[in-house]
């Protein structure tokens, strides 16, 4: 059944609302609830059964799963290395030993070379960064807020430039397709790295970021910059940076072990879902290991920290199944189809790798979902340039870009709320603050995309 201009009401009601009343997981609950009243021919009884049906399957689903245990394993994750004095450690060692920090930017920039040095994959990413980033900001003044903007700004965009992860095993499998179908032909890797050359976006976010850091830019920030710490500038010796980063080089190594092994020795194949998961166990047994080992935290006090982190991230993990659920919802709805439907008509061959940016981009806004876009849209895409002999490889660089652009502007992306509760930033705060930078990489992103036409 087609739904036409109602299959886009839901996923913007509850981006509105979210805007509105900053209460995410109530605004997801409604735009759900909307989207499968839809569905339901607006009967009541059916809508609650369509809603807990959908909540079902979507649990059924190993993939969404272990995205959520990751979710609420970071919690345990981030407790363990700030209770053991890892994350004190390396400050010290960075701030005093080496002097490698000693402002603002210099920790804005360390935060930013590590989003864009670890490329595996976007969760792990932030993450990290955030890890990192959180005690910086407390001691050199700058907002959560402008640390989750830093996480954020880096993970998609470097991970969708550098596909050596789960983004570029879709978008390859994605291409296999029209490559099978005839509709272009060659092989998928050459198409790939032909279309990277023009992931805009991905381009822009990077060097935008950077100058926000290096010339200390604001574009409205949305909370005040924390007072600068005075408890850690008296660090000593005693602490250790090992205790921080064996457990983050074990988690790096885990995630590509995995996607070697789930690959059956292609990572570009492996489970994304499952290295981020199986990380997240194999790094908290070995820091219970380590730790005790280092005589820094008995058993218990693993378990009782552990639990206590995990307890941290139950709100966020609920976000992300709420995230989920209407990235569904408007799947059902059609909400991508018509989108690109509606676009065709009007599309000039001068103008069509712009458009299907920003086509991309409303997509990924209105249904929080880059990889949703790309499933949907590239398939849409190639076909389209084909058929108006337009560039192929820069129209699906414009899905990519597109795609990434619309997520990082969306209240309701899975991406951005990572982000969020790696820097320990509110959630709306994240993405009123991010918007305006977001805004201004895309508004050059587009310029270019209309340049090479």
């Amino acid at each position: 059944m087609e739904y036409g201009y109602l299959s886009i009401i839901p996923p913007l009601f509850a981006i509105v609302m979210a805007l509105l009343t900053r209460r995410v997981l109530l605004s997801l609950f409604v735009g759900i609830l909307s989207a499968q009243y839809i569905i339901a021919d607006f009967q009541l009884l059916a809508t609650l059964q369509h809603t807990v049906a959908l909540f079902v399957s979507l649990l059924s689903e190993a993939w969404i799963v272990k995205t959520l245990l990751f979710a609420l394993l970071v919690g345990s994750v981030m407790a363990l290395l700030k209770a053991s004095g890892g994350i004190e450690g390396l400050i010290d060692l960075l701030t005093r030993r080496y002097a490698l920090v000693t402002s603002k930017r210099s920790a804005l920039l360390l935060t930013y070379g590590v989003g864009v040095l670890i490329f595996i994959e976007s969760s792990i990413t932030s993450l990290i960064a955030g890890a990192i980033g959180r005690p910086l900001s407390e001691r050199y003044g700058f907002s959560r807020a402008k640390l989750a903007y830093v996480c954020d700004s880096t993970s998609a965009p470097v991970c969708s430039l550098i596909m050596i992860n789960g983004w570029g095993a879709l978008v390859l499998g994605l291409l296999a397709t029209q490559l099978s179908s005839g509709v272009i032909t060659g092989d998928g890797v050459s198409w790939l790295l032909d279309a990277l050359v023009y992931n805009f976006y991905a381009m822009a976010a990077l060097a935008v970021t950077f100058a926000v850091i290096w010339f200390d830019l604001n574009m409205g920030e949305a909370t005040l910059p924390h007072r600068k710490s005075t408890a850690q500038q008296n660090s000593t010796n005693s602490a250790d940076a090992l205790l921080m980063l064996l457990p983050l080089g074990v988690m790096i190594a885990t995630v590509f072990l995995v996607l070697f092994i789930t690959g059956g020795g292609n990572m570009l194949h492996g489970s994304g879902s499952s290295a981020i998961f199986y990380a997240q166990v194999v790094t908290l047994v070995f820091m219970g290991l380590y730790y005790r080992y280092k005589q820094v935290m008995r058993s218990k006090k693993w378990f009782q920290e552990a639990f206590n982190g995990l307890k941290s991230m139950r709100e966020i993990a609920l976000i992300l199944l709420f995230a989920f659920a209407i990235g569904a919802s408007t799947q059902g709805l059609g909400t991508g189809t018509y989108l690109a439907a509606f676009s065709q008509d009007i599309l000039s061959v001068t103008y069509v790798a712009a458009v299907i940016f920003l086509l991309a981009a409303v997509m990924a806004f209105a249904t929080g979902t880059s990889w949703g876009t790309f499933s949907i849209m590239i398939p849409v895409a190639v076909p389209m340039a084909v058929g108006m002999d337009a560039n192929v490889a820069l129209c699906i660089g414009a899905v990519i870009s597109g795609g990434v652009f619309g997520d990082h502007c969306s209240p309701i992306s899975d991406t951005t709320i990572i982000a969020s509760l790696a820097s320990g930033c509110d959630h709306i705060e994240h993405v009123v603050t991010q918007l305006p930078y977001a805004l201004l990489s895309g508004l050059i992103a587009l310029l270019f995309f209309i340049a090479f036409s």
